[in-house]
């Protein structure tokens, strides 16, 4: 993963300099004042996702799969030991991501108002900075308002991501962790907690770790990696689709400045949830661990 991001970002800098018709220090600075202020920068929303598609691709997907083929000789029908997976199975792994939104909002609402200690200032005034900065890219990237951008978007954004994260974090890391500690849950939310942590946003470290969680236990459960791997692919997907629903004023809601939803809808969100885990648990039972096969 190092390599591949240190490999990647070099890639990404040289297909920017290509793309933006730079020589390699221009680029430099054009990178400062892209992630500062990306909406000063010519053709600044392409720029960034060229930046994130290059660095992602050679930061998770590719190192995993090199690892996975040539590491551990296996195939990718090797990472799932249920490859058949009840029709229905798919259909409430969708809705579990829709109806555990208003839940997880309470946990971004918590996680946001984080408050450490005088003793950790240093630390705190750098993780707000991070967060400062990553807001700045997250809001400029969202503010498409073309069906072409969203496409391009959807790709990025959503589908490498769901693919390298899933295969990583679940796929090899949490089935590591579960073959030498053999307890499903500490694999299931100590992958959990690196998967939330290498993103670096800390004020967000909470909701997506519940989330990594939760795609955790759909892998287990089902014994297929592509259910959570459509559940990470639906959860980020549909962000995009919202703010870009919001974006052209078909609808006015801005998921992106949401705050936590009533409390009836929350303890609604956590009820249908826990029952729609509970019905992918019983189904999968017999059906596979999630565990790849001869681990």
């Amino acid at each position: 993963m190092l390599i591949g991001m240190a490999v990647g970002n070099v890639l990404a800098v040289m297909a920017l300099a290509i793309y933006l018709g730079a020589d390699t220090e221009s680029v430099t600075v054009l990178l400062t004042q892209l992630f500062a202020q990306p909406e000063k920068i010519p053709n600044g929303w392409n720029a960034l996702m060229i930046m994130q598609g290059t660095v992602h691709f050679f930061s998770y997907l590719l190192p995993t799969l090199i690892y996975w083929f040539y590491i551990e000789r296996r195939t990718i029908g090797d990472l799932s030991t249920n490859r058949k997976p009840a029709w229905h199975i798919w259909v409430l792994a969708f809705v579990l991501v829709l109806a555990f939104i208003p839940a997880n909002s309470k946990f971004i609402e918590w996680n946001a108002a984080m408050d450490l200690p005088d003793a950790l200032s240093g630390l705190e005034k750098w993780m707000r900075d991070k967060e400062d900065q990553l807001s700045v890219m997250t809001e400029f990237l969202t503010s498409y308002n073309s069906f072409s951008q969203l496409l391009i978007a959807l790709f990025v954004v959503t589908l490498l991501p769901a693919l390298g994260e899933e295969m990583l974090f679940r796929g090899v890391i949490q089935t590591k962790i579960f073959q030498e500690s053999r307890n499903i849950h500490l694999a299931i939310w100590v992958s959990a907690a690196i998967f939330s942590a290498i993103h670096f946003q800390f004020y967000g470290f909470l909701p997506r770790m519940m989330l990594g969680a939760l795609f955790g236990y759909l892998y287990y459960w089902t014994g297929n990696l592509w259910v959570a791997i459509l559940a990470h692919f639906v959860n980020n997907g549909f962000v995009l689709v919202m703010m870009y629903l919001h974006n052209v004023g078909i609808i006015e809601i801005n998921i992106e400045e949401a705050k936590s939803m009533p409390f009836v809808l929350i303890l609604a969100s956590l009820l249908v949830s826990t029952a729609i885990l509970g019905a992918i648990r019983k189904n999968g039972q017999g059906a596979g661990t999630g565990v790849p096969r001869n681990f």
